[in-house]
């Protein structure tokens, strides 16, 4: 395996790479990746298959987004990603851990559920798709630290 710290994961790759995993919610821009990773308390999780973008304000993180190459699912990087975005949201200060996920992303959820986390809202129409239609956000929690 690659050591991810090699990889150039700069925005305009990250941007590829979440166009090819998300059509909903849409996919990021280069610019949007470039500003959140500008931004204080946001760090990057990086794999050489994919990665996790998280943030930490105050005793809580957010999960941004999480991709893992379409080509390689289903091969256990999803829940290393998601381990190594708890361990470094902990090590921030994180007690908490936060994320939205399309209510149509069964797989998603399903990693989520496996890793402690649990339904705590939704967001009703909270995604936009084609053709003028909605999809809700579940909110899921998980404790990750001592806050």
């Amino acid at each position: 395996m690659t050591d991810p710290s090699a990889i150039d994961w700069d925005a305009g790759r990250l941007a590829a790479l979440h166009a090819r995993c998300f059509t909903v919610p849409r996919p990021w821009r280069a610019e949007e990746f470039d500003e959140l990773l500008a931004t204080r308390g946001c760090f990057l999780a990086p794999h050489e298959h994919g990665f996790a973008l998280g943030r930490v304000i105050a005793d809580e993180a957010e999960l941004l987004t999480l991709a893992v190459s379409p080509d390689m699912r289903r091969r256990g990087y999803g829940n290393d990603l998601l381990c190594v975005y708890e361990s470094r949201a902990a090590q921030l200060g994180a007690a908490e851990s936060f994320l939205e996920v399309a209510e149509t992303n069964l797989g998603a959820i399903a990693l989520y559920r496996a890793n402690g986390y649990i339904e705590s809202g939704r967001r009703r129409h909270y995604y936009a798709v084609q053709g003028g239609n909605s999809l809700d956000a579940l909110i899921m929690r998980k404790q990750i630290g001592n806050g």
